[in-house]
């Protein structure tokens, strides 16, 4: 149960090919799939843990001469 096969896959094509015509289905397809990529576009946004966000704080350089941080708070 829940696995949709071929035969149910091919109803529910011709189900939308009766309900919104030939010329319409093209255009809902279109509309689906901006919407699919807007979603994931934003999703991305608000992910902290993306591999965009690590990938860009992994090309920080550290500071020159060597020294950390907490070495120049102790100075």
């Amino acid at each position: 149960m829940g696995n949709i096969g071929l035969k149910e896959l091919l109803l529910i094509l011709l189900i939308v090919l009766i309900l919104f015509g030939a010329k319409k289905v093209p255009e809902l397809a279109k509309g689906l799939g901006s919407g699919l990529r807007e979603f994931k576009k934003a999703a991305k946004e608000l992910d902290p843990d993306s591999g965009d966000a690590k990938a860009a704080s992994s090309n920080v350089t550290p500071p020159a001469g060597g020294s950390s941080a907490s070495d120049n708070e102790r100075t």
